[in-house]
This record gives C-alpha cells, structure tokens and sequence, in this order.
C-alpha cells in the first residue's frame, strides 16, 4: 500500500508535476498535488505525494526533509489524516441583533 506524504515550505513556483519529478527521484510516485488558494489561484507553499510503498515513502522523507528547494527548506513528513471540520459558518445572534446597551445608570 503506498504511503501519502506532506511536502510543506515549498517554493510558490512548484507544481504538481515538478513535485513529482522531484520525489520520482526515490521511487514511484502515485499522485502529487500542490494545494491551491481557491481565491487567488496562487500555491499555498504545500502539498502532498503518494509513495508507492513505505520503504520509497522512508527514503524520500530521509533525502527531502531539510532539503533546498529554490532557497526553501522542505519540510517533508508522513501525511496525517484532516482533522474534522467543525460545524458551518454563521454563529452570531441570528434575526433581530442583541440587546442594545440602553441607558444604564
């Protein structure tokens, strides 16, 4: 089973497949992804790569981690699971505001 690894303190000129040229160096890569600012379209300076096998997912934190990336130091380590997201937006008072101050003596 391949092994999902986080690349973060990449360079905002990374892309999908210059991460996965990189890390193709120490083995087979099975997805790499850049994560994407859903505003601006600009890279948020992470992403992650999908190892092939744990043995390649080993050698690939052990040669990347610290390593220069266009005058960055990667930090690459095993991917944890998303935290889960709380409840939707919104919170506030609702319709009709809160109480207002009023004149307190």
């Amino acid at each position: 089973m391949g092994k999902k690894l986080y690349v973060g303190n990449l360079p905002y000129s990374a892309t999908d497949s210059t991460l996965m040229d990189t890390f193709s160096q120490c083995g087979t890569v099975t997805s790499s992804k850049i994560i994407m600012d859903r505003d601006t379209g600009r890279s948020k300076g992470f992403g992650f790569v999908e190892m092939s096998s744990e043995a390649e997912a080993q050698t690939a934190i052990s040669k990347f981690n610290g390593a220069d990336w266009e005058g960055r130091a990667m930090t690459v380590n095993e991917a944890r699971p998303m935290a889960p997201r709380e409840g939707g937006g919104g919170g506030g008072r609702g319709f009709g505001g809160g109480g207002g101050g009023g004149n307190r003596w």
